[in-house]
């Protein structure tokens, strides 16, 4: 099998082909966006090796309809590798690294996701920038109010304007022009979230997997579809403790000789999902207290203290979510072990 190594740009991208003995067999350098047609061109199947990059998994999967070996090797493990080496780093350089490499190496590959669970994830990254920026500027509009000893009324973010404006309207000097141009901004994107969220409602109510994750206490719609976009295909995963590594909801440790000293979680992984596991297990933690694995919690929360609960909690949350996936089951609440 031949290897064909890319060195991925945003407009051209370098390619280096190799024989199994090593050999460069071919070089050259092709508009990214005509890479499909090029893996059709290949003729028999090569093995593909890609370093991750923002276009790697879309090009991966053109590679693989093409029927193509395919790694997306890890930018991190690249280096190592010797792309960049001693400094110097020009896309030839690069792709002969990474094709000398693979005739020499059985190089792991990251996981490429489905086309399917790829727009998942970018609906549900589109929901969380359009989060984050309204969040952005109610954070700038309490700031505003703070240096005017003004107390924002409580409330939830999607009545936030409408408190503001009934406070500052009430003053003698009225609202200030910058502030209503904020509080209208927030109200765009308090509209736009809120059609996020139906898209994300009628996606989770459809798929089967989705409502089985959903049987959960804690998971809703936002939480079910981004687990299932980013765990993909759950046979991936041997059990719920290597999930659970893969989302850094596991604790960490640095020992060496006799000394041994336990970490925190690691936080590897999506940090988007690792957030809403935990504010799953927080929902959990106040809607459902007589839930067997929320009395679990508790007993944790005694020993230690409550933010470390629900951290177990999310990691608990994490593996039966991914029992339900894997038997194709509804949440039952079982009881929890005593000890």
């Amino acid at each position: 099998m031949n290897h064909l190594a890319v060195d991925l740009g945003s407009r051209k991208s370098q390619l280096c082909q190799r024989s199994a003995t090593g050999d460069v067999l071919a070089e050259s350098k092709v508009l990214t966006r005509d890479l499909r047609e090029t893996f059709k061109g290949l003729g028999e199947p090569n093995r593909v090796v890609l370093e991750t990059s923002a276009e790697a998994f879309t090009v991966a999967r053109w590679a693989k309809e093409a029927g193509h070996d395919v790694r997306v090797v890890r930018s991190t493990l690249a280096k190592q590798l010797g792309v960049g080496d001693r400094g110097v780093k020009t896309d030839l350089k690069d792709a002969r690294v990474l094709s000398k490499v693979s005739c020499a190496l059985e190089l792991e590959s990251v996981h490429v996701p489905s086309t399917g669970g790829s727009e998942l994830k970018a609906l549900c990254t589109s929901r969380a920038a359009l989060v984050r920026s309204r969040t952005l500027l109610i954070n700038s509009v309490r700031g505003y109010l703070r240096t005017q000893v003004l107390r924002v009324p409580s409330g939830k973010s999607a009545t936030f304007p409408k408190r503001i404006r009934q406070l500052l309207e009430a003053r003698p000097e009225g609202m200030p022009v910058h502030i209503d141009r904020q509080l209208k901004g927030i109200e765009t994107l308090t509209t736009q979230i809120e059609e996020c969220n139906r898209e994300l409602e009628g996606i989770a109510e459809k798929d089967t997997t989705c409502v089985r994750l959903m049987s959960a206490p804690g998971v809703g719609p936002v939480t079910a579809v981004l687990f299932r976009a980013t765990v993909d295909e759950v046979k991936r995963f041997q059990g719920a403790h290597r999930l659970a590594s893969y989302l850094g909801l596991t604790p960490g440790e640095s020992s060496s000789g006799e000394i041994e000293r336990k970490l925190g979680i690691t936080r590897a992984g999506s940090s988007r999902l690792r957030t809403v596991l935990v504010q799953a297990a927080w929902s959990a933690w106040r809607s459902r207290p007589n839930d067997p694995m929320v009395r679990w919690a508790n007993r944790i929360a005694l020993r230690r203290n409550k933010q470390v609960a629900i951290v177990a909690l999310a990691r608990k949350l994490a593996g039966i979510l991914f029992a339900l996936w894997r038997d194709e089951t509804m949440y039952t609440p079982a009881p929890s072990r005593t000890h």
